[in-house]
């Protein structure tokens, strides 16, 4: 099983990237998502990978974070989602935001992403939301991880174009909600209702550290009335 790649980014295609390691390209599909994350032709890239084997077909499915590739695991596992719904989703909404909105039930969230119907999308949310508070946990290991994605050591292209200016993935968001989790957690809100809430509460300030989503959580949390 290939579950990482290190190396040179060679070739960008609508919905793939050829992945020279050490002499050899692996062709390696991803979401939009991911596409616009990744660096300039020519420079250091990494990606935590999935095979999909089939009969006929072998390919690689590239992700930028382990909680995207955790997502996409889950994805596939639904009746009706194979591996492009799945890219598709996680293109449209990202790790996070797929945590979010099926934490919250939102199956609407699902249903923006291309070729995702109603009925799919409401069998996504049914399935998965147990999930969500596992999956969400992970952030804190994930963002650890992550930091040493791409290596200083991997073969680069040198004289190749400046540095890519392209985004990365912002990891912190997610450290934030695993730790808001384990609080909520300790305080003995089950884990439904606590990742719920924190998903609704970093839905309203995505930029909220642990403390602040710790407290608007626990605000939502709090008895009405």
């Amino acid at each position: 099983m290939i579950g990482r790649l290190a190396g040179r980014l060679d070739y960008r295609g609508t919905d793939h990237v050829l992945i020279d390691v050490r002499g050899v390209g692996y062709i390696v599909h991803v979401s939009d998502r991911t596409m616009a994350s990744l660096p300039r032709i020519g420079e250091a890239v990494a990606l935590y990978t999935e095979l999909l084997v089939r009969e006929d077909l072998l390919q690689l499915f590239g992700f930028t974070s382990l909680m995207e590739k955790e997502w996409h695991r889950l994805l596939i596992s639904v009746q009706g989602i194979g591996a492009k719904a799945s890219m598709a989703i996680l293109g449209t909404l990202g790790a996070e935001g797929i945590a979010r909105a099926i934490a919250l039930g939102d199956w609407n969230a699902v249903k923006a992403a291309p070729g995702v119907g109603p009925k799919i999308a409401q069998r996504v949310v049914n399935e998965l939301k147990d999930k969500a508070p596992s999956v969400m946990a992970m952030g804190g290991a994930v963002m650890a991880s992550d930091d040493g994605l791409i290596e200083t050591d991997a073969p680069v292209v040198t004289g190749a174009a400046a540095p890519s200016t392209a985004p990365r993935p912002r990891n912190g968001s997610a450290a934030a909600q695993a730790e808001a989790l384990s609080a909520l957690s300790n305080l003995g809100y089950g884990p439904g209702e606590a990742s719920q809430a924190i998903a609704e509460a970093s839905g309203v300030d995505p930029d909220l550290q642990t403390p602040g989503l710790i407290r608007a959580a626990l605000k939502l949390l709090a008895p009405k009335g």
